[in-house]
């Protein structure tokens, strides 16, 4: 069992579906265990109820309602968004393994959740504006900081939208390190 004070978020946030679980509970969302599993309709139920509930006692999930259904205990959850982030003290700590790990993680649970679009009915990659296109830029270190701020204040400007309007949860990743094409 996790004792959500001595937690590493690290450790804890760091797996696939534990990632993806946190993606589906993005925007301030409440659902349940059920309904989770039908946003990861690719993972084994029993895994995803395995993983909320060690999302939860890690302290990254909370219980919002509870309500009785047919005589079981239906939970409603929602994401501690001061949970949700690896803090600048601990990623500085991270070994290289480490980051090889968060990175390999990442890297997955994009993957498993592209595949999971394109395998929903009515998928239009084109259509829906899909993007994974990568490209050199020679950036000094001043350069790389300032491009780094303006695409923060970017995502920062649209991270209070709510659903409604027309909108619809887009994921979103961000890959930036020194290459060497000198």
């Amino acid at each position: 069992m996790w004792d959500s004070s001595a937690v590493d978020s690290l450790e804890l946030l760091l797996h696939p579906v534990r990632l993806r679980i946190v993606y589906a509970l993005s925007g301030d969302s409440v659902r349940t265990t059920a309904e989770i599993c039908e946003r990861l309709s690719d993972v084994p139920k029993t895994s995803v109820y395995r993983h909320v509930g060690l999302l939860l006692e890690g302290g990254v999930l909370e219980v919002v309602e509870e309500k009785r259904v047919r005589g079981a205990v239906e939970r409603h959850y929602r994401l501690r968004q001061d949970r949700v982030t690896i803090a600048p003290e601990e990623g500085r700590r991270m070994s290289l393994d480490d980051h090889r790990a968060g990175f390999a993680t990442a890297m997955a649970a994009l993957l498993a959740e592209f595949n999971a679009y394109l395998d929903r009915p009515g998928a239009m990659p084109f259509d829906d504006a899909v993007a994974y296109r990568q490209g050199v830029l020679w950036l000094n270190d001043e350069e790389t900081g300032e491009l780094l701020e303006d695409l923060r204040a970017a995502f920062v400007k649209r991270a209070a939208n709510r659903p409604g309007d027309g909108r619809r949860p887009r994921l979103m990743s961000l890959i930036q390190f020194p290459s060497d094409h000198s």
